[in-house]
C-alpha cells in the first residue's frame, strides 16, 4: 500500500484532499499545525493528526497542501526527513518554477493542478452543477508534470492526482514551464484580470442607471452565448455589428503588446511576486 504524508491536511485545500484520500486505497498520514484545522479534521472526518517527524519518514509520497509562499521553507525543513526516492508533490507550479524546492536529485518532484469544473459541462445534479471549485461532485480535468525523477514515477503521481481531485475527466501531461503558462499566465494574469474588468464594467453600467439585476442578467447571459461561440462549443457567428464592436473595442481595452505576459521573464516576475 502506498503511504502518503499530507502536509497542511486541515487547510482549505488540504481538507478537500483529506476527504478524497479517505475514500482511497492509499495509507494517509495527516499533518496540520493549526488547532482549527486539526479540530475540523477530527470533527468532520474523524482524522487524528500527527507531527511531521512521524509522518514523513518512510512515506512514499509527501503532498504539500500549503500556500505557495510557504512551500520553499517547508520543503527545506522536511527534506532531511525524506528518504531517497520519495515523491514530493506540489499543487501549483509557482514554487517549483521559481526554484524553491530542495536541491536533491534523489527525490521525485511531481506537480499537479486542477483545471476546475468547466463552464460547459454535462452535470445534471444540482450539487454537481454548484460545485464550481471541483474535487467534490463535479467532474474536472487536471494537469500534471514530472519535474524530476524516473519516467515510471509519473504513473503513481497521476494516480494520486486523480484521487485528490476526483472526480476527474481528462488528465493532461505538461512540463512545469507549460503549467506556469497556464497559471499564473492564462488563468490569472489574463482570465481573472479580464473577468475583474467585466465586473467593473457591469458596476459602471449600474452606476449609470441600469438596475443591478438587469445588468447582471444581461451580462451573464451574453457571456454564456458569446463564450459558446468563441470557444467552439456551439456553431455560430457574431453579427456584423458585434464584430465591429470587437474590432473597435479591443484597441481601447488591450495594449498592442499584451501577449508579452506569456514571455518567460514576465511569468517569472509574476511568480516571484506570489512566492
Amino acid at each position: 500500500m502506498t503511504t502518503i504524508a499530507l502536509i497542511g491536511a486541515g487547510g482549505k485545500m488540504g481538507f478537500r484532499l483529506s476527504r478524497n484520500l479517505q475514500q482511497s486505497d492509499f495509507s494517509v498520514r495527516h499533518v496540520e499545525v493549526s488547532d482549527a484545522g486539526r479540530e475540523r479534521l477530527k470533527d468532520e472526518l474523524g482524522i487524528d493528526c500527527v507531527g511531521a517527524d512521524e509522518t514523513v519518514p518512510g512515506a512514499d509520497a509527501v503532498i504539500l497542501a500549503v500556500p505557495d509562499t510557504l512551500i520553499g521553507r517547508i520543503s527545506q525543513q522536511l527534506s532531511p526527513l525524506m528518504e531517497s526516492g520519495t515523491m514530493l508533490i506540489t499543487l501549483d507550479a509557482a514554487a517549483p518554477f521559481a526554484g524553491h524546492l530542495p536541491e536533491r536529485t534523489d527525490l521525485v518532484y511531481f506537480v499537479t493542478h486542477p483545471c476546475h469544473p468547466p463552464i460547459f459541462n454535462d452535470e445534471t445534479e444540482l450539487e454537481a452543477k454548484r460545485d464550481y471549485f471541483g474535487g467534490y461532485k463535479a467532474t474536472q480535468h487536471i494537469v500534471s508534470a514530472l519535474m524530476q525523477g524516473p519516467e515510471e514515477s509519473f504513473a503513481l503521481g497521476e494516480r494520486i492526482a486523480r484521487t485528490i481531485y476526483a472526480p476527474v475527466g481528462r488528465s493532461h501531461r505538461v512540463s512545469v514551464d507549460e503549467m506556469a503558462l497556464l497559471e499564473p499566465g492564462l488563468s490569472e494574469t489574463v482570465c481573472a484580470t479580464l473577468l475583474a474588468v467585466m465586473r467593473e464594467a457591469m458596476d459602471e453600467v449600474v452606476a449609470r442607471g441600469v438596475s443591478e439585476q438587469c445588468a447582471r442578467d444581461f451580462l451573464l447571459g451574453h457571456m454564456n452565448i458569446l463564450s459558446a461561440v468563441i470557444f467552439d462549443e456551439q456553431p455560430g457567428a457574431f453579427s456584423d455589428a458585434c464584430n465591429k464592436a470587437i474590432e473597435n473595442g479591443k484597441p481601447m481595452l488591450m495594449r498592442d503588446d499584451w501577449k508579452r505576459v506569456f514571455e518567460r521573464d514576465a511569468i517569472a516576475d509574476s511568480i516571484q511576486r506570489i512566492t
